[in-house]
């Protein structure tokens, strides 16, 4: 260059600068791989679902928890996407809620009432349909549908609830053994397992078609085993508590002792200060000799409630391991990626843990979506979205045809700012498994954005798992808008009459609408017509 002018100096310099950035962007760099998935039509998917995670434990929503027990990965997808604040389950208690989001149906039409029923894995499911959309599809993880996973080219899961230590899965190829049976050991922690397998899939599947995986965790189901590395997670700490643990108004049935499982010893049948502090609790026992009732409630919540969050921090290290594999493989701008739950989940509100009830905590489910090349980071969502929606959603974005049998609706528009017009306003949910494990009634009702009535019929309806015993009918009416705790039954509230009057009416529409009519069952018909007015 010293032989040459300093206007060819720079025009050189300027050849040597670009010849240099055009290098950084060839096919073995970053860029470039960004400029490839872009030319791929149909976004990859990757939808994470975990087992009874609450929107409470994750930062995100802003509970109580949030400030000591935060989730950056599974917040960083709602920050670089969209953030949904009303998505509900229609039957809050796994394998019917996964049947719901395979098929988009509700239970009365998939066929998946309670947790002993069989998914029919010959319907036209999620995972069929994105195969034939041209996807290369996966199921990883948790998948307690009892029958042999279908429309996936490759699936790897647990039997049953599976183990949280050196879990067993079921890889296909192998010999299928029904539901709780069969599988091979694999070494480790459950939640690393179960990413180490999604991740392998990645690397292994058909490059050249679009990707569907579906990687399911068990945490944080119960009984609650944290990863070793998480044992001293929160030991200094105090886990905030929820005003209602102790102090629960008007909610719930008068005689709410006998139903739903406590923190306290308030039913002696199934209770948390009982299980922890009798051998055998997984995570070591602890000692309340000698404390005031209150005294051992508290002690029992921050058991429960710091082994829960600790299996909750494996899942979002987790989140971050998936999310960093898409950065370093190029493939984060078109994938679409889904962090879920396959319902909510009670942390000590009202004095319960668990789920079933159409309770908020129960009811809702977290979601966050992330859409790099398409939605625009830091959005939130606050339409009604139930789990029958996913599927459709998923489908339109796969530029696929949505069975007319599915009742659920895509919810894509919605995620772009555009709401239609007719978007629903009101839910219907339904819980069947009538007093079975935790002593939950038989309920269903209808949800709006400012009101819940709930109707308890205590039935068993010959439902696969239910219990024969019959209870009270009772019916529960919430404002949420003054109420959003659920703290007051202001079902015989003089000046709420006209507004149950008419949900009423709306509930039985939209059981007309969503072929649930109670017609089927004569002992239901009867109760609905003594207890309805």
């Amino acid at each position: 260059l010293f032989k040459m002018t300093r206007y060819q100096q720079r025009i050189a310099a300027l050849v040597f600068l670009s010849v240099f950035i055009f290098g950084c962007n060839s096919p073995s760099n970053k860029n470039s791989g960004v400029k490839e998935e872009l030319n791929q039509k149909q976004p990859n998917i990757i939808f994470i679902m975990s087992d009874d995670h609450a929107k409470n434990a994750i930062s995100i929503y802003g509970s109580r928890l949030a400030e000591i027990a935060p989730t950056p990965n599974i917040d960083r997808i709602a920050k670089e996407g969209v953030l949904m604040h009303n998505v509900f389950v229609t039957n809050s208690i796994c394998t019917p809620s996964r049947a719901a989001i395979l098929t988009g149906q509700y239970s009365q039409l998939n066929g998946v009432y309670t947790l002993k029923d069989d998914f029919d894995n010959s319907s036209n499911h999620l995972g069929k349909l994105m195969q034939k959309a041209g996807y290369s599809t996966a199921v990883v993880g948790k998948w307690h549908l009892h029958t042999e996973p279908t429309g996936f080219d490759y699936y790897n899961v647990l039997p049953g609830q599976g183990l949280y230590n050196n879990p067993k899965l079921k890889e296909i190829g192998k010999q299928w053994k029904y539901h709780n049976k069969g599988g091979k050991v694999y070494k480790g922690y459950v939640t690393d397992v179960i990413t180490d397998e999604s991740i392998k899939w990645l690397e292994n599947r058909d490059k050249s078609k679009p990707f569907f995986l579906m990687s399911h965790h068990k945490a944080p189901h119960g009984l609650w085993e944290f990863a070793k590395r998480h044992e001293h997670l929160f030991a200094d700490k105090e886990i905030p508590e929820p005003n209602s643990l102790y102090e629960n108004g008007n909610h719930g049935p008068l005689k709410g002792e006998r139903y739903g499982s406590s923190i306290s010893d308030r039913y002696p049948k199934r209770n948390m200060l009982h299980q922890v502090t009798r051998e055998g609790w997984p995570t070591g026992i602890i000692d309340t000799l000698g404390m005031t009732k209150r005294e051992k409630t508290h002690l029992a919540y921050q058991k429960y409630s710091k082994d829960y969050l600790r299996t909750v921090a494996a899942i979002d290290e987790n989140v971050g391991r998936i999310l960093d594999y898409l950065d370093d493989n190029h493939l984060a701008e078109n994938t679409i990626v889904i962090y879920t739950s396959d319902q909510g989940q009670l942390l000590g509100e009202h004095d319960y843990f668990d789920k079933r009830w159409m309770y908020e905590e129960s009811l809702s489910m977290p979601m966050v979506i992330r859409y790099p090349a398409k939605i625009n980071p830091k959005q939130v969502n606050n339409d009604m979205v139930l789990n029958i929606d996913f599927a459709p959603t998923l489908l339109e974005f796969a530029e696929a045809e949505v069975p007319s049998k599915m009742q659920g609706r895509s919810f894509k528009s919605n995620l772009f700012g555009s709401t239609p017009t007719d978007w629903r306003t009101s839910m219907y949910y339904r819980y069947w498994m009538h007093m079975a494990h935790h002593y939950i009634p038989g309920h269903y009702g209808i949800r709006t954005k400012d009101y819940k009535l709930i109707f308890f019929y205590g039935l068993p309806l010959n439902q696969n798992g239910a219990l024969s015993e019959i209870t009270e009918p009772y019916w529960e009416f919430y404002d949420l808008k003054n109420d959003p705790k659920e703290m007051n039954n202001l079902y015989t509230v003089e000046k709420y009459q006209q507004i149950i009057k008419e949900l009423k009416a709306e509930l039985l529409v939209k059981k007309q609408e969503l072929k649930d009519t109670d017609e089927s069952y004569p002992e239901l018909i009867e109760l609905r017509n003594k207890f309805w007015n």
